[in-house]
């Protein structure tokens, strides 16, 4: 695999060549160990009702949970809840058993059409699920699938070494959604170092990077037929770390918490 460019400089894609994309908007957490993150530019979501994948976790807008960690990072924490924790954080199934953290852009920022890109060294263990994704903004009035989900990465526990870039619609939506996964070689973990996961959004084409090498592209020609193309409209960000749900499982034996995501900059290019 090539190697990852430095975090100091833009990804070269297909279509977004040097001298023809400019930064719109990027956060490169700086700041005190401990801030939370910018409220300028992400919203910290609360909640512990499965969010739709029956996930075992209790989003907080806690420091314990998301904060900057003094070296240019956004640490985000999934840990377990004792029996000091407020007995308030209930989930669907009952007293909640681990909090976390989920934080977007909505209503501070989206865009349409672009690249965007995020340096991550993401957590490990089974039942763990960190995610870096995308949503239409008219996820409100529409509802999901209809208003397009960009999954940009996600990675389960009992898979270390791969990635997943999905997109979801009406028609191609949970375990049918369209994409691809890119395996690390040699039994390589994601775990271990910092990798680069990136998504170049077009009119009729969005493809996803592991660092500069392109592993999957879906084009609006290829969609089931009689079924819409939902990304012609803005979107807005994500970053989460899941603990459990329907697809990655629950957290075994062998699952060490805490867990952290470290997010060392998101930045989002769009051609001039």
């Amino acid at each position: 695999m090539p190697a990852l460019p430095s975090p100091a400089s833009p990804l070269t894609f297909t279509s977004v060549t040097a001298g023809k994309s400019r930064l719109v908007w990027s956060d490169e957490f700086e700041g005190p160990q401990g801030d939370p993150p910018d409220p300028s530019k992400w919203r910290q979501e609360r909640g512990g009702e499965g969010w739709g994948n029956h996930e075992l976790q209790y989003y907080t807008d806690q420091a314990e949970n998301a904060a900057l960690d003094g070296n240019s990072c956004l640490a985000i924490t999934a840990r377990t809840i004792t029996d000091a924790d407020p007995a308030n954080r209930m989930c669907w199934y009952g007293p909640g058993r681990f909090t976390s953290a989920r934080l977007n852009t909505r209503g501070i920022f989206s865009f349409r059409y672009g690249v965007v890109e995020a340096r991550i060294k993401v957590p490990f263990g089974q039942g763990i699920w960190p995610a870096f994704w995308m949503l239409g903004e008219n996820f409100g009035e529409v509802g999901w699938p209809e208003c397009g989900e960009i999954d940009i990465m996600e990675n389960i526990g009992r898979e270390p070494g791969t990635v997943h870039g999905t997109a979801h619609g009406p028609g191609y939506s949970g375990g049918n959604g369209l994409g691809g996964l890119h395996a690390l070689p040699e039994g390589r973990a994601m775990k271990d170092e910092f990798h680069i996961f990136a998504v170049e959004w077009q009119p009729g084409t969005i493809r996803w990077y592991l660092g500069n090498q392109l592993y999957c592209e879906v084009q609006q020609a290829q969609l089931p037929k009689g079924t819409p193309w939902p990304f012609d409209h803005p979107f807005f960000l994500l970053l989460n770390m899941a603990v459990g749900g329907d697809w990655p499982g629950s957290p075994d034996d062998t699952t060490v918490f805490p867990q952290v995501m470290l997010i060392d900059f998101v930045r989002v290019y769009q051609t001039t």
